[in-house]
Order: structure tokens, then C-alpha cells, then sequence
């Protein structure tokens, strides 16, 4: 995106204030089009003269133009998984977009019941992690057979499972097959290459479906993109080939570097999402735990630089867990801090007698202290104060966790006509607020353990308080 602030791209608007986009006025519509909420098609006027007038029509594709990403944003599937789009090479620079989307493989020559199984997998995986389920994207059909037929019988199974889909194979025949099955679901076909790239530009225009183009050598690569997008195919990811553990995860890695700083810096010839492949790190001759080791260092490696889209294997817990953790934590805004709605939170069932928590809405901060009073069986309430989204010990600091917020909380919840006593127990990192937050609510406040996974064992010597 070329223009950095709402003001430059308020000059461009018909500046109205008509609320037909929803936003209450243009310069509120500019800031959001900044941070991609908005996009200035919806501006109706907008668009409506630039259906009438040339110079309109030209200052809207001026404007389409200078907001749009660095990095083209491709969509796949029927409900769009949207990779690329990026405009940044560092993440605190603005933030990352799209995150990588994960594609786990089948093959043709499986049987029924293998391929149902594995994609069984994929669909159902899902891990809670700081307030959210992580899932996994989609499956990628692998034609190894080298048979139309097949290969188009194992995508109809695939396609039932409602994912998106990549349909890998060389060969365009099979393509085809395969394409005519699956023609409404936008799969990303893989790969066109400098063998069969006339034929996979043909497949690409006749069933309008995104393509990945797959070649090491950098300038050939950029031919075929050049190539492809001058004939009407824009929707195009670059492979720029991923080799196995050793001197070839180097050479991948210093390839990647090099395309996707030369994309966001000057050529836009190779301003699109880029495919890795760690399913490479099965070419190595080794047993399957340490193939699944370098796949997992392959894509983690990937993660944090620039994989918009990748092929894997393994769906074993040791292997998925850490890469869709790294993904999770690598595509979270820098900006926002994570945080969950305040108020208070009821426990195991809680009663009259049961203890009053109060924590911050940091969501690292709250899901560990909820997760350990639910694991532990304690029935609590527990207060969760609006920090902004920060730590206790940041936010005491920093004047966000303050006596005077706990009284207005307490206040807002109305939690004490719930209770039959007048204790509440702060984290052990909130301790020197202890006198000021008696003074101020009359409460006796009493300073918990700094670790919530002590709270149990704290429980048991404190609680109930003595008199």
C-alpha cells in the first residue's frame, strides 16, 4: 500500500460524508481503508460516477491502485482463503495479513479409507490457544498415479470433505480431469513449469482458477509470471523450489529472501504469495521421525520468513502443534495487544462462599489463570479488569490497574451482592496495591500467589480467610 495516511487518500473520496459506506464520514472511511477494513469500492458515489466519467474511472483505479498490498492477495476455495497480500518484509513494520495457510497431502494411489482417514484429520484438528481455535486449511490432492481417472476419483472424495483444495501434478491431462470435478471450488493447481506452462495457462483461463508457477531459477520464473499475467491469468503464487535439509534449505532460504525483497521493493513482476514446500524433507534418506523433525524446521523456518502457502505431511501431534503455534503467534498483530472482554467470569459453578479473583484481560494472562482454576476444580470468581489489553504487572505499572478501577469494576459487576463475605484475593504481582485497593473498596484484599498454578495449594492454607 502506497499510501500511508487517511489524509492522502481522503483526497481522493468525493468527501460527502454520506455514510453510504457505513463509516459516519469520508476521513473515518480513509482510516479504514488504511488499516484494510474498507476498501474504496465501497464507496458508492465513487464508483457510481466513475461508471459515467472517464476522469473519475481513473482517479478510482489511481486509488485501487495506490491501496492496494505489495504482495498480490490470492483467494482459493469457494469461501476464499486468502494468502499474500502483504505489504511489509517485517512484521513490526505494520503487521502480517494472511497467515500461512497449511495444506496436508493425499495421494491418488491411496485407498478410500486411507484417504478418509488423513482428511478426517485435517478437517477435524483443532487446538484452543489464547482465546481461539487453531485449525488447520486444507488438502492437497497429490496425483501419483499418473491417471486421469484416478486421480479425478480421489479429488471428488477430497472435495466431500469441504476444504480447500491444491490439485498437484505435472501432467495437464490429469489436470484436466481433476479440474472438471472440482470446476466451482477455485482449487490452486500446482505447478505450471518451464515444460508444461502453455498447457496450465490454458487450464488456468479455461476453469478461472489461481495457478502456482514452479521453477528454481529466479529469472525463469519471473518469465513465466510475466508471461502468465501479460496472458490474463493474475492469480498466481511462485514455487520457487524448496530442496531438502542441508546446503538446499540455505540455497530455498536465500531464494525467498531475495523474492520477496525485491517484490515489496521494486519489481512487481514477482509481487505474489510464495509456496513452500517441507514436505521436501521427505527426499531425505532417514527414518520417518526425522523426516517429520526437518519438515517441522523446514516450515517453521518459513513461517517467520514469507511462506504465504505450504505442502505438508505429517499430521502427527509433535510436528503440527509447534508449527501452528509459531503460525498463531507470528501472525498476531504487533500492534493490538490480545485481549478479551472484561467483566466477571463464573467458575465451576460458583457459590456464595467461593473466593473473588480479579486479573487482568491480557488474554495470555486470563486463559492461564482460567484454565488453572478449571483444571484445578475450584469453584472462584474472578474479576477481569480492562487493561488495555496488558499483564498485570504492566499494567500496574502503567496506571492501568489501578484501587480506583477495581471499585468501579466491583461496582459495574455487581459481584458482591453475589457473595456472602467481602474478600478479594490480587495477583501476587498486584501486591502493592494491597492497602489501596482495601482503602478503597472496604474490602479485605488478601495477595495470591504470582504463579496461577499455585492457587489451589494457596487455597488450602487461606481459604476460607480466618476472622
Amino acid at each position: 500500500m502506497k499510501l500511508k495516511s487517511p489524509l492522502e487518500i481522503y483526497k481522493y473520496l468525493p468527501q460527502t460524508n454520506c455514510k453510504e459506506c457505513g463509516y459516519d464520514t469520508c476521513m473515518s472511511f480513509a482510516a479504514h481503508i488504511i488499516d484494510r477494513s474498507a476498501n474504496p469500492l465501497e464507496c458508492t458515489p465513487l464508483v457510481k460516477d466513475a461508471k459515467e466519467k472517464a476522469a473519475v474511472k481513473k482517479k478510482l483505479d489511481e486509488l485501487i491502485e495506490l491501496t492496494s498490498p505489495e504482495i498480490k492477495e490470492v483467494a482459493i476455495g469457494k469461501n476464499g482463503l486468502k494468502i499474500g497480500g502483504e505489504d511489509v518484509l517485517h512484521r513490526h513494520d505494520l503487521t502480517y495479513f494472511n497467515p500461512t495457510a497449511f495444506f496436508y497431502d493425499v495421494w491418488d494411489t491411496m485407498d478410500s479409507k486411507e484417504i478418509d482417514e488423513r482428511c478426517s484429520r485435517v478437517v477435524e484438528f483443532k487446538k484452543f490457544y489464547v482465546g481461539r481455535h487453531l485449525t488447520l486449511d486444507g488438502i492437497a490432492v497429490r496425483c501419483t498415479s499418473n491417471d486421469p481417472k484416478k486421480f479425478r476419483e480421489a479429488v471428488k472424495k477430497v472435495k466431500g470433505y469441504g476444504k480447500p483444495v491444491v490439485l498437484v501434478s505435472l501432467n495437464a491431462d490429469c489436470m484436466e480431469e481433476a479440474l472438471k470435478e472440482v470446476a466451482g471450488e477455485r482449487p490452486l493447481i500446482y505447478a505450471a513449469t518451464q515444460e508444461n506452462w502453455k498447457e496450465f495457462l490454458r487450464l488456468a483461463k479455461d476453469f478461472s482458477v489461481p495457478v502456482t508457477i514452479r521453477e528454481r531459477n529466479l529469472d525463469k520464473l519471473k518469465s513465466l509470471a510475466v508471461t502468465f499475467r501479460e496472458n490474463g491469468v493474475s492469480d498466481i503464487v511462485l514455487d520457487p523450489v524448496t530442496e531438502p535439509a542441508g546446503d538446499g534449505l540455505r540455497s530455498t532460504y536465500e531464494r525467498i529472501i531475495q523474492l520477496r525483497r525485491t517484490a515489496i521493493s521494486e519489481d512487481k513482476d514477482l509481487a505474489f504469495p510464495l509456496m513452500v514446500t517441507p514436505i521436501s524433507a521427505w527426499l531425505i534418506d532417514a527414518d520417518d521421525v526425522s523426516k517429520t523433525f526437518w519438515e517441522t524446521v523446514i516450515a517453521s523456518t518459513f513461517i517467520v520468513k514469507y511462506g504465504d502457502i505450504m505442502i505438508l505431511r505429517s499430521l502427527e501431534p509433535y510436528s503440527v502443534i509447534p508449527t501452528i503455534t509459531l503460525r498463531a503467534n507470528i501472525y498476531t498483530d504487533p500492534r493490538t495487544p490480545v485481549q478479551v472482554e472484561s467483566g466477571l467470569k463464573e467458575i465451576n459453578s460458583p457459590d456464595k462462599d467461593s473466593p473473588l479473583f480479579i486479573t487482568t484481560n491480557f488474554a495470555l494472562t486470563y486463559y492461564t489463570v482460567e484454565s488453572d482454576l478449571t483444571s484445578a476444580e475450584i469453584k472462584s470468581w474472578l474479576l477481569v479488569m480492562d487493561t488495555g489489553g496488558l499483564g498485570v504487572e504492566v499494567s500496574v505499572a502503567g496506571g492501568q490497574f489501578t484501587a480506583g478501577k477495581v471499585k468501579e469494576l466491583l461496582e459495574q459487576t455487581k459481584v458482591l451482592d453475589k457473595l456472602n463475605h467481602k474478600n478479594l484475593v490480587i495477583p501476587g504481582l498486584a501486591a502493592r496495591l494491597q492497602g489501596a485497593i482495601e482503602d478503597e473498596t472496604g474490602l479485605r484484599v488478601f495477595v495470591g500467589p504470582t504463579d496461577s498454578g499455585r492457587i489451589k495449594g494457596w487455597l488450602e492454607k487461606n481459604w476460607p480467610p480466618k476472622t
